[in-house]
């Protein structure tokens, strides 16, 4: 029983000494401290601030300006799309006047796409690095997107690793099939066939009900006659 007071008694010492260091910490730094305290809510205010006084506005402008761009992006009008006209911005200008917004930011996937199109390639790869969008769907679109321009421009290796690594974004019955299959027929080209013949084993028995798994038995065949 002594040797548990003898405890107590040395924990409530340790706890007072580290409240007496404390306590002298904060007299003698409550200048840095007070300091620090008011940095902070002026850049919480400064933020939110920016946020809705800024932000929000330029967001709602941008989307405007982009409607007439995105008519023309589902026209496959993609030059237009692209450089716009006199009375309405296309998605590069949209893309340097808003950057900080969603807007700005959608402005670049659509950039990149309207470029994949008409085979500006290297701009496609660009204007798609350039967009950070978190809608996970567009995310894997401009990921594979990415591959096909590699594809395009002779970068196999470089093709397949943007296939792959967005068939593993986010699995579902729709992309993920569509760039497994990419992946697949890359690999082919590059003599990759050992590889190719899992890429076409799991669209056939993970992804049967899509559209790829249609004619998987014949890519399947062709894959592993060359193993």
């Amino acid at each position: 029983m002594a040797k548990k007071t003898e405890e107590n008694e040395e924990v409530l010492v340790d706890v007072q000494e580290v409240y007496s260091k404390t306590e002298t910490f904060i007299d003698e730094n409550k200048n840095i401290l007070t300091s620090v305290i008011v940095v902070l809510i002026v850049a919480i205010a400064g933020y939110f601030a920016y946020s809705s006084l800024y932000l929000a506005p330029l967001e709602g402008e941008a989307r405007e300006e982009m409607f007439m761009a995105e008519k023309y992006f589902r026209l496959d009008s993609f030059n237009l799309a692209i450089d716009g006209r006199n009375d309405f911005a296309g998605f590069i200008e949209i893309s340097d006047k808003y950057g900080g917004t969603k807007a700005g930011d959608l402005a670049n996937y659509y950039l990149g796409m309207s470029f994949l199109n008409i085979g500006e390639f290297e701009s496609a790869i660009d204007a798609l690095n350039q967009f950070d969008g978190d809608d996970e769907m567009l995310a894997t679109l401009a990921i594979g997107a990415k591959g096909d321009a590699l594809l395009e421009l002779d970068n196999v290796e470089k093709a397949i690793n943007q296939y792959e690594k967005a068939a593993s974004r986010n699995p579902n019955q729709f992309t993920t099939p569509i760039f497994l299959m990419k992946a697949a027929q890359a690999q082919e080209l590059a003599g990759d066939f050992s590889d190719a013949v899992k890429n076409y084993t799991k669209i056939k028995n993970e992804y049967r009900n899509s559209s790829e798994a249609s004619n998987i038995e014949k890519y399947l065949a062709r894959a592993e006659s060359q193993l």
